[in-house]
């Protein structure tokens, strides 16, 4: 595990997904804060720092490149995005879909990378490709696309299946997804929020792209060793 103290930056850190990496990061002593970008204030909480951002600003990018500066004066940083719709995605058009996933992604993406952060997460889905027949994993896709095209020294990139004890995924679904083998079964919410976690903390200094699916998303959980 990386010895030097590192902080996160995250957006989308509220939702299940993202709050599920925030606890796995806080459960690392190495990590001295999380700073969650949010669009309202949150409850406090030790090493969670909360900045409230217009995400929606034109100047999104910007501010997020100021704030992510001001984090790495203090040490490594790593950025890291959760952003999803969850149960609602049926209700938005594809439009909406890429102002979310490409728009505020993107800039958020674009702040971190001009402002010097190395290493990015990114949660996405199985299946995800621009070229898809299905508008999700077409705008997953797309997404994918955008912070690729970026260039982050490292760019990691988390496809889960099913994600079971999620709130946005009903018990029945969850359980079902069990009975399927490989990357469109099922994966815990914990441990796909532990993978993150340990992507940074094991890999950080490490360059190049790297997609996950469940099996190394389980794997890669399992050699976060918390003391």
């Amino acid at each position: 595990m990386m010895k030097q103290n590192f902080a996160a930056i995250i957006l989308g850190g509220t939702g299940q997904v993202g709050g599920a990496a925030v606890a796995e990061l806080l459960a690392i002593p190495e990590c001295r804060e999380v700073v969650m970008v949010t669009r309202k204030p949150i409850a406090a909480r030790s090493r969670v720092r909360n900045v409230i951002l217009d995400t929606g600003a034109a100047d999104f990018a910007e501010r997020t490149a100021a704030l992510a500066r001001e984090i790495l004066s203090q040490g490594p940083v790593s950025a890291v995005s959760c952003v999803g719709v969850g149960s609602g995605s049926m209700r938005w058009s594809e439009d909406e879909l890429q102002r979310l996933d490409l728009g505020v992604v993107g800039a958020f993406a674009r702040g971190c990378h001009d402002a010097g952060i190395a290493q990015f997460c990114l949660l996405s889905a199985i299946g995800s490709t621009a070229h898809s027949r299905f508008r999700y994993a077409r705008v997953m896709g797309m997404k994918e696309d955008t912070v690729r095209s970026i260039g982050f020294t490292r760019l990691a990139i988390f496809r889960p299946g099913i994600i079971a004890g999620n709130a946005h995924t009903p018990a029945w679904i969850g359980w079902l997804g069990r009975l399927i083998p490989g990357p469109f079964g099922s994966i815990d919410q914990r441990i796909l929020g532990r993978s993150i976690a340990a992507e940074i903390a094991l890999h950080s200094r490490e360059s190049g792209e790297v997609t996950r699916e469940n099996a190394a998303m389980k794997k890669l959980a399992a050699q976060l060793q918390i003391a």
